[in-house]
């Protein structure tokens, strides 16, 4: 750790590649240098195997950046956080409750059947089955129909104005598979058996369980512009943070996402390689899972994120690479709201500097020395355990008896999904990220009911000024409705933002070509990389 803490010293300010200043902690890079040739193939590694691709499911890292790569949605999420047409040639909005889509003529499944309008209603339609289960289900809360309007159209109704609905087209929700493959695989789609047949560049090749996942380029893709440069790309799964670092150092694999912190000094003097950094819309924040207990009381939350050393957890447990969060989403998601309205939302925020003595005296006016608080951890990494660590002892600092519970992964993940997991569980960290260019894709996961707002905080001032954001497609009116929404989450802490950190990728010598941003979750990466010169 201490080598760790000299490292990360220095500021954690990030700036372009493009004329940033040197002496910065890191740089976030827009794209790695292009690539110069065709590869027969890449090693990949990736942190744990997928449950299943199936697009419906596809909720987290693992599937999501297999997917990326093999299956398309209507529109594309980019890795500047924009917007473009995708399978979708173009779009309208003529009423303020339809969504009109063009399907875009001649592309190809993996199959060789051609896509159609039908393929899209069906896909979308999926996440309305109650049946089938979507993580994605809440983005079609406010869908009334969706149906075919003509030979390669598609028109969405929905019951009231929707203003994340489109945007969310660019991301899992909108991803379009096969009609026919549905009905045909039925329980076995998405599976090592059943695989899926899509649209991407790459094809799904095979699935050894437990090892490794094979894509397949795919030579009849219709967009000549995101063609695979590789032939395939296997995907190898490596759940040890260690076993990663040391296949990168190694050569056993040619790249991965999210490499782990403590390994950044390491890489960044490698020979084998380079890390990056890019664009993220992640935020690590400790979600308060228990209103019932110590941390009912909002001054509770509030001494408690005083009194958490955040700089202290970048350095340590972040390698230095990233930033205290002032929010509980990236200063980049309000990129769509007007300049002025940006900066007055930005500047008025509540925040919370460290300041120990001050969080002492606000505990003790709400009188909870001594009173138990669970913390709720899991071995994934070293940022887990020191982050996990550093919120213990603020809450030992304020007169709290914090408990550190360390659950294995399969349990810890239980508790973003079961009720009855979080029982007994105060707080647990949580890396959020949005999957769209708009706070709304945080705060509408903090509404009185969602299934996502695990520790069943209410605020009805909160869920109105959501609900307005939601129905307002005009920009400035959108953004000052966010902006109260935030201000309102802020002042109540239902969850305890830490601190946002970009989104790392080391690429050995042989392989080039990728953009870094958290795009990589939907955008298709792969198939951008290619041979080194």
């Amino acid at each position: 750790m201490a080598a760790v803490l000299t490292a990360g010293a220095c500021s954690g300010t990030a700036h372009s590649d493009k004329g940033g200043s040197t002496s910065a902690a890191y740089h976030l890079t827009d794209r790695t240098p292009a690539a110069t040739g065709q590869l027969d193939s890449f090693t990949w590694s990736i942190f744990a195997e997928p449950t299943s691709i199936d697009y419906a499911y596809a909720f987290d890292y693992p599937p999501s950046q297999i997917l990326s790569n093999v299956c398309e949605s209507l529109l594309r999420w980019n890795p500047d956080l924009t917007t473009s047409p995708n399978l979708a040639s173009s779009y309208r909005n003529p009423t303020p409750t339809t969504w009109v889509y063009k399907i875009r003529p001649h592309v190809r499944f993996h199959d060789g059947t051609v896509l159609t309008a039908h393929d899209v209603v069906a896909s979308l339609r999926r996440h309305l089955d109650p049946a089938v289960g979507s993580a994605w289900a809440n983005s079609f809360r406010n869908v009334k129909s969706i149906d075919q309007s003509g030979e390669l159209e598609v028109t969405v109704r929905l019951k009231k104005p929707d203003s994340t609905f489109n945007q969310e087209m660019a991301a899992g929700p909108g991803t379009v598979e096969s009609a026919a493959t549905l009905a045909e695989e039925g329980k076995d789609y998405g599976s090592p058996k059943g695989g899926v047949n899509c649209t991407g560049p790459f094809s799904f090749g095979s699935w050894n369980p437990g090892q490794s996942l094979v894509l397949k380029r795919f030579d009849g893709y219709w967009n000549p512009k995101l063609k695979a440069k590789a032939g395939q790309v296997k995907f190898v799964f490596l759940s040890d943070a260690t076993t990663r670092v040391s296949a990168f150092q190694s050569g056993e694999v040619d790249g991965g996402w999210m490499v782990p912190t403590d390994s950044y000094a390491q890489l960044r003097s490698s020979r084998v390689g380079k890390l990056y950094f890019g664009r993220n819309t992640t935020v690590a924040d400790e979600v308060v899972g228990d209103l019932k207990g110590p941390l009912g009381d909002a001054r509770v939350r509030r001494a408690l994120l005083m009194a958490i050393d955040r700089e202290g957890i970048v350095k340590a447990g972040a390698g230095g690479v990233g930033e205290v969060a002032d929010s509980l989403v990236t200063d980049n998601v309000w990129n769509s709201a007007p300049a002025a309205t940006r900066k007055a939302l930005l500047e008025n925020l509540p925040r919370y500097p460290y300041d120990p003595a001050k969080a002492k005296k606000l505990a003790k006016q709400a009188g909870v020395r001594g009173r138990r608080i669970t913390i709720a951890t899991s071995p994934l990494d070293s940022q887990s355990t020191i982050t996990t660590q550093a919120v213990a002892q603020a809450a030992k600092d304020i007169g709290l008896d914090p408990e550190i519970d360390t659950l294995p992964p399969e349990k810890y993940s239980t508790l973003f999904t079961d009720p009855a997991a979080r029982k007994g569980i105060d707080l647990f960290l949580t890396f959020w990220y949005t999957s769209i260019t708009d706070p709304l894709d945080m705060y509408t996961s903090l509404e009185t009911g969602a299934s996502t707002n695990y520790g069943g905080w209410s605020n009805k001032d909160f869920d109105k000024a959501v609900e307005r954001a939601i129905g307002t497609y005009e920009p400035a009116a959108h953004a000052e409705a966010n902006a109260r929404a935030q201000r309102i989450a802020l002042r109540e802490l239902p969850w305890l933002p830490l601190h946002t950190q970009p989104v790392s990728v080391f690429l050995g010598n042989r392989i080039t070509g990728v953009r870094p941003s958290i795009a990589y979750l939907y955008y298709p990466w792969a198939a951008e990389i290619g041979a080194k010169g």
